[in-house]
């Protein structure tokens, strides 16, 4: 039994970090050789109090902290949601503050501890409110995973011409089921 659990921690840690990384082209006869592109500047330290990153475009059918039972991460834009099954939706948002500063940000704003469930790449998971299996496909929380672990320019943003062009964290939202008493 142990090393059947040994095996699935095995293959989700392989999984996870083949999915983080960033596919590179492959290079044509005859092309011009193309320097990779440095580091670019640093981005531009952001607080949770100052409402949002400048120029941050809002969108109208974006939840909002009372639709959803939890607070956002006020720089956090909406990435998109989908169906987890059972009534529950997955909602996610993407920011350019430091996984650090998200994690520090939820612990104090969810005044829980949470759980660092990955430690390459990191993800940290705060599970708020009571799992019912017979009603929910996932424990209602917040998941935070930073995407630039092991090299990743980060998670490319889905909106066409977006900026930022990557997000370095992500923030997934699972509120409870609209049936399920929230938190």
């Amino acid at each position: 039994m142990r090393r059947l659990w040994a095996g699935l921690v095995a293959a989700v840690v392989c999984t996870t970090s083949a999915l983080a990384q960033t596919p590179q082209p492959f290079p044509r006869p005859g092309a011009p050789q193309q320097q990779p592109p440095g580091p670019g500047p640093a981005p531009a330290p952001q607080s949770p109090l100052t409402g949002g990153a400048p120029g941050a475009q809002t969108d109208p059918g974006a939840p909002t902290d009372a639709t959803l039972g939890f607070p956002i991460y006020p720089s956090a834009q909406f990435v998109a949601s989908y169906d987890a099954g059972r009534g529950q939706r997955y909602f996610i948002f993407g920011t350019t503050a430091p996984y650090a500063d998200i994690v520090a940000y939820y612990r104090t704003q969810l005044r829980e501890r949470g759980d660092q469930v990955f430690q390459q790449p990191p993800t940290h998971m705060f599970e708020v409110g009571r799992f019912r299996e017979e009603t929910m496909a996932f424990p209602p929380g917040v998941t935070v995973k930073d995407w630039t672990w092991g090299g990743s320019a980060g998670y490319p943003n889905p909106k066409l011409g977006g900026e930022p062009a990557r997000f370095p964290t992500i923030i997934m939202i699972v509120p409870a089921p609209p049936a399920a008493p929230q938190r």
